[in-house]
């Protein structure tokens, strides 16, 4: 297996992004199947669009760039 299938749920709540990892898949097959038994579940079935699936080598860097923290002041 060279390719793993990431399945994620994503939506926007009072602003901020919310994800959830679901699972790592060997197939897109097996990631499509879940999202068949978890799109009716509380909370999935409020965003059915927010699933998605990715695709990614294993082996191999993905998130290349560094990154930066956003810190959020409230007054």
């Amino acid at each position: 297996m060279t390719t793993v299938y990431v399945l994620q749920h994503e939506y926007e709540w009072y602003g901020h992004d919310e994800v959830k990892l679901l699972g790592i898949y060997a197939t897109e097959a097996e990631a499509e199947a879940a999202i068949g038994r978890l799109k009716d579940q509380p909370g999935f079935i409020d965003w059915p669009d927010g699933f998605s699936i990715d695709a990614y080598a294993l082996g191999q860097d993905h998130w290349r760039e560094g990154f930066v923290r956003v810190v959020h002041v409230l007054l």
